[in-house]
C-alpha cells in the first residue's frame, strides 16, 4: 500500500474532536474519500500534506514515517487544496513556471520545456499568455492540478476539485484525474460529490462525524445497501408521517398521491416494494446508520 494511516486522532484546544481513530490502507491509482462538509475530510488532508500534525496517531506515506520525515514527504506530494489561490499578477505559464521553481526545479531551460509539457496536458496551452486571475473556472482548476503535478509527485491530493463547475468541466478534470492514476501514484480525492467517487474510484472511504462510516470498494458500498431501500406509494396525508419515521431520499407527485423512495432496514405497510440503489443510496444508508436513526433496529 502506498499510504498507511493508523489509529489517528485529531482533537483541537476548544475539545472538538475532528477525527476519530481514523485506521485505512490507500492504495495506487485513484481513491476517493466522501462525506458531508464537517466529515473531517479537509483535516485528514491537511495532515496528509504534512500543514496539521495529529494528536495521535501514525501516517507513512511510501515509506516515509510523516511525523520524523516531513520534508522528504512534501518533496513526493502535489496539493490542490479547495480554496486554492492563483497569484492576480501572473500570467497562466508565469505562475505554472513558479510553481516548478518553488518545487525545485532550478534549470530554466528543462523548467520551461515542463511547464509547456503541463500546460499542453491538461488544455491550457493555447491560454499560456492569459492572466491566471482571468481563467474561467474549469481552467482555473485545471491549472492548479498543473501545479499539483509539475514535479511529478508519488501522492496527489485533490480536496473538493469539481465543487462550483459545470457538468462537462467536471466529466474533462475527473477524466485527467484518472489518466494520471493510471501512472504509479496515489490520488486521494476528497469530494462530497457521489458523482465523483462512482465514475472513478476503485477503493474508497466515507467519512461522517471525523469517523470512517464505510471502507473499500464502491461496488460493496453499494451491495450492502440491497434490501435496505423501499418505494412506497401513498397519499398526501401519509406523507408527514413517512418522513417522520423513516430517511427520504426522493418524492414524487403519482396521481392524487406520491411516490417516495426511502431507507431502512426493513418496512412492513405502505405497499412497500424493494427499489434497486445506486451509490446515493448507500451513501444515505450508511450515514443514516450511522447516525442510529433506524426506527425499528
Amino acid at each position: 500500500m502506498s499510504i498507511s494511516i493508523r489509529n489517528l486522532n485529531k482533537r483541537y484546544p476548544n475539545g472538538n474532536h475532528a477525527l476519530k481513530d481514523i485506521s485505512m490502507e490507500i492504495p495506487t491509482g485513484m481513491f476517493g474519500l466522501l462525506g458531508p462538509n464537517g466529515a473531517g475530510k479537509s483535516t485528514l488532508m491537511r495532515i496528509l500534506v504534512a500543514l496539521m500534525e495529529p494528536t495521535t496517531g501514525e501516517v507513512d506515506i511510501f515509506g516515509y514515517d510523516l511525523k520524523k520525515e516531513r520534508k522528504e514527504v512534501r518533496k513526493i506530494l502535489g496539493y490542490l487544496p479547495q480554496d486554492f489561490r492563483f497569484f492576480a499578477k501572473y500570467k497562466t505559464y508565469e505562475f505554472l513556471d513558479y510553481a516548478a521553481r518553488l518545487s525545485g526545479m532550478n534549470n530554466r531551460k528543462q523548467r520551461r520545456e515542463a511547464v509547456d509539457r503541463m500546460l499542453e496536458s491538461v488544455g491550457l496551452f493555447d491560454v499560456k499568455e492569459r492572466y491566471a486571475g482571468k481563467l474561467s473556472g474549469g481552467m482555473k482548476r485545471r491549472l492548479g492540478i498543473a501545479q499539483a503535478l509539475i514535479h511529478h509527485p508519488k501522492l496527489i491530493i485533490v480536496d473538493e476539485p469539481t465543487t462550483g463547475l459545470d457538468p462537462e468541466e467536471r466529466i474533462r478534470f475527473r477524466n485527467l484525474l484518472g489518466e494520471i492514476s493510471k501512472q504509479d501514484v496515489a490520488i486521494i480525492l476528497s469530494t462530497h460529490i457521489v458523482g465523483d467517487i462512482s465514475s472513478s474510484c476503485n477503493c474508497m472511504a466515507l467519512m461522517n462525524r471525523g469517523e470512517v462510516a464505510f471502507y473499500g470498494a464502491p461496488q460493496d458500498m453499494l451491495k450492502a445497501a440491497e434490501g435496505k431501500v423501499w418505494k412506497v406509494r401513498i397519499g398526501g396525508d401519509d406523507l408527514p408521517e413517512i418522513d417522520k419515521k423513516y430517511p427520504v431520499i426522493s418524492t414524487i407527485p403519482a396521481g392524487s398521491g406520491w411516490e417516495v423512495q426511502v431507507i431502512a432496514e426493513e418496512m412492513e405497510g405502505y405497499n412497500a416494494e424493494p427499489y434497486p440503489p445506486n451509490l446515493e443510496h448507500a451513501y444515505v444508508y450508511f450515514m443514516e446508520k450511522r447516525l442510529n436513526r433506524w426506527t425499528n433496529d
